[in-house]
């Protein structure tokens, strides 16, 4: 199964550098018709979790979603499935 990765923790504290890593990942899960993207967040704070789980919930991006796991395992690190 084919997987995007977005290791959020080069980017932590560049709120727009995150926001525009999100969006180019879900534009290229789409033009490659991959449906899993895995986002690690890191564990820290969890500010960058919420805040990546408020961009997927998001109007432009909660059409293609067809639903979020987070890792029992791992804090810093979600799963996203896509339509």
């Amino acid at each position: 199964m084919a997987k995007l990765k977005l290791d959020l923790h080069p980017i932590y504290n560049d709120s727009k550098a995150i926001n525009k890593a999100l969006f180019d990942i879900f534009e290229e899960a789409s033009e490659k018709k991959i449906k899993t993207i895995e986002i690690i967040s890191g564990k820290g704070s969890g500010q960058l979790k919420k805040k990546v789980l408020r961009f997927v919930e998001s109007k432009k991006i909660k059409p293609l979603v067809k639903r979020i796991d987070k890792d029992q395992k791992n804090f810093g690190r979600i799963f996203v499935f896509l339509k």
